[in-house]
């Protein structure tokens, strides 16, 4: 989270305390960069027990493989908290690069806005990831969703 909150700070600074355009690009995108890796490496296998990757085989087909670790195989306890804060750094700093996105082009600020589709795209990657592994295949995810929808409307209705 460090790398991710970083990478937001120097982004909303750089304009006041910037070494220039090509400087700040460089730091935010090695700062994305290595917060994509740890999120995706460390942390998502560490708090809440998901991990992904994409591995290509002899004949040159590409496997997404999104795994979840079974809940008798907790060798280590995963916190309920630690798992929120996860979930919730991914989702919230998911929403705030696209509020920059949008920033950028309504005030016509084009130069960083491959700042933004980088921290987006990279930040949503981890996220689709994450998501898929906890809800599993895309059939599975729809169904989730509609039962969510679902319940909400069954309650506004009620």
């Amino acid at each position: 989270m460090v790398f991710r909150v970083s990478a937001l700070v120097i982004y909303l600074l750089c304009g006041w305390f910037g070494a220039g355009f090509i400087t700040d690009f460089i730091l935010i995108v090695i700062l994305l960069s290595m917060d994509f890796w740890a999120v995706k490496n460390i942390t998502g296998r560490l708090l809440v027990g998901l991990r992904w990757w994409n591995y290509i085989d002899d004949e040159g087909k590409s496997h997404w493989i999104y795994e979840s670790r079974p809940k008798g195989q907790n060798k280590v306890k995963v916190s309920a908290v630690e798992s929120r804060i996860f979930w919730l750094s991914l989702v919230a700093c998911e929403i705030i690069w696209i509020v920059f996105f949008f920033g950028t082009l309504f005030t016509f600020n084009f130069k960083w806005l491959m700042v933004v589709i980088v921290g987006t795209l990279m930040n949503g990657a981890n996220l689709y990831g994450y998501i898929r592994c906890k809800y599993g295949s895309k059939t599975k995810l729809t169904s989730v969703a509609t039962g969510f929808l679902g319940r909400h409307l069954w309650r506004s209705v009620s």
